[in-house]
């Protein structure tokens, strides 16, 4: 046994001289661990097979050394990663809104099997092949619904106005999701526009999204990377080029001291000049950060927000034999100042967790300081408002998706984009929400007054007249959107 690992151990060396590495020291540690692994196999009190010994604990030992994302593939991990590469999106065309032991239809997509089913904006999911919905927290219902994507679907639903739960039976289809999820008007000539994440074509949605709000002639744009992991780096690229001029630097790669690539934008390009501002959280990562370093170093638009995540490496897949695969970190990205996107490594884990303790100062094209250190830091800091007990409960609860399915039920006509919440809806509101045993005082009520006002007209529209409709609503709430929209219209 010994002898016949110390012959692998000796290939293994052939393959490092093959690829100029020193091999002296290198022979010495697989001679060493040839013998740990023969005395381990022949004298240990529980015989182990080779593959665990090897696969699940010397290769990832050894890669946990480097950084937490370079990742051995055992075959089936391998053949996974390859179908995940190839696969396509499928899903029933609806949008609908998780709440605690809640699946409530907001919208159904035009001649998708959801509406060849005749599965309606308001219906609540009850049973989804043969699992009740009604005990399941949000993580646990999403779950149930990414697993209906994968095969014919049974669901029990129940309609506003109908006391008997009626049998839908959907059957999942390639479905086109579109990554820039909201474009609309925030103000007057201001745009708005969120990408959830970077696709092939996300470049060219934004470019197609700006042009229908009115291209060059907006005063000004807000671009929501918030929560966008990022993805497509080409995409990326071809975001940032939308607004810069040709020539200037978006990012670089370096790898061991070495830049491996450094990119610029292309000749022939037209820049759009309006005034941006780009918006991050600390779900902004990879592809996204690139956007953001970018128009901030070369002071292309104001960044708001939260310090992104700090997720900027190059990762290499590699096939091995055995049909095994290794995903390697073999560069890192950099921002036109020369910031690392990465959060710095060590140990196995991300420093980041307890706090960067060096933050090097840089300079973007005009000279203003930014600090490095992994992530992106906003120009201006924009947190989320705190909800309140009383918010918390009414959102827990479901009441604003809920009342809506029962108003509509006997209003449909009334619900338009121009509608208002009148006091007597806010009464009757109020009255249903008593009758739940939810009786805020009136200080909590008149606190929360408008933003119970904005939360009804959302859900209503959300169910009548398009979630896109509803989006708008949510977004004139948001403070990093009315902050944004303070800097634009000012001219700051």
């Amino acid at each position: 046994m010994r002898v016949f690992w110390l012959i692998l151990a000796s290939f293994g060396v052939l393959a490092a001289q093959e690829r100029g590495v020193d091999t002296g020291e290198l022979e010495r540690e697989l001679r060493r661990l040839v013998e740990v692994f023969a005395i381990a196999s022949e004298q240990g009190a529980e015989a182990v097979p080779s593959e665990q010994l090897i696969y699940h604990g010397a290769i990832p030992g050894m890669l946990r050394q480097l950084d937490p994302h370079s990742a051995f593939f055992n075959p089936d991990q391998f053949a996974q990663l390859r179908e995940m590469q190839t696969s396509v999106s499928r899903g029933f065309g609806t949008i609908v809104s998780v709440l605690p032991g809640k699946v409530i239809v907001l919208q159904v997509a035009a001649g998708s099997p959801a509406e060849r089913s005749g599965l309606a904006a308001g219906d609540e999911l009850v049973v989804v092949n043969n699992i009740p919905l009604g005990r399941l927290d949000p993580e646990q219902l999403v779950q149930v619904l990414g697993m209906t994507r994968q095969r014919e679907a049974q669901i029990l639903v129940r309609r506003p106005g109908t006391a008997k739960l009626l049998p839908v039976t959907m059957t999942p289809a390639e479905m086109q999701s579109p990554s820039v999820d909201r474009a609309f008007l925030a103000a007057e000539g201001i745009g708005y526009i969120r990408a959830t994440s970077f696709d092939a074509k996300t470049g060219k949605e934004i470019h197609e999204a700006i042009e229908r709000l009115g291209g060059a002639g907006l005063k000004g744009l807000i671009l929501d990377l918030r929560d966008n992991p990022g993805g497509d780096l080409r995409a990326a690229l071809d975001t940032a080029a939308q607004f810069l001029p040709a020539g200037t630097k978006i990012l670089s790669a370096r790898g061991r001291g070495r830049e491996v690539e450094s990119v610029e934008v292309p000749a022939g390009f037209t820049p759009y000049t309006f005034g941006l501002a780009v918006l991050i959280n600390d779900r902004t990562a990879s592809a996204s950060e690139i956007v953001a370093g970018a128009m901030q170093d070369q002071d292309r638009g104001m960044v708001l927000g939260q310090a992104s995540f700090g997720k900027g490496l190059v990762q290499s897949v590699f096939p091995l034999s055995g049909e095994t695969g290794l995903a390697l970190t073999t560069a890192y990205y950099y921002t036109p100042s020369g910031r690392s996107i990465q959060k710095p490594l060590r140990a196995g884990r991300l420093s980041g967790e307890t706090g960067f303790e060096e933050r090097p100062e840089y300079r973007t094209a005009k000279g203003r300081v930014v600090r490095g250190g992994g992530g992106i830091d906003p120009d201006v800091v924009v947190g989320m408002e705190e909800p309140s007990r009383f918010r918390i409960v009414l959102e827990g609860s479901a009441a604003f998706p809920e009342f809506a399915r029962e108003w509509l039920a006997g209003h449909r006509a009334e619900a338009k984009r121009e509608m208002v919440i009148t006091p007597a809806i806010l009464d009757e509101f109020q009255l249903w929400l008593s009758r739940r045993n939810i009786r805020p005082g009136m200080r909590e009520w008149t606190a929360e007054r408008m933003h119970i006002t904005s939360r009804l007209k959302q859900e209503i529209l959300n169910q009548s007249v398009g979630v896109d409709v509803g989006d708008e609503l949510e977004v004139e709430r948001d403070p990093v959107v009315r902050r944004a929209l303070g800097i634009l219209t000012s001219g700051q």
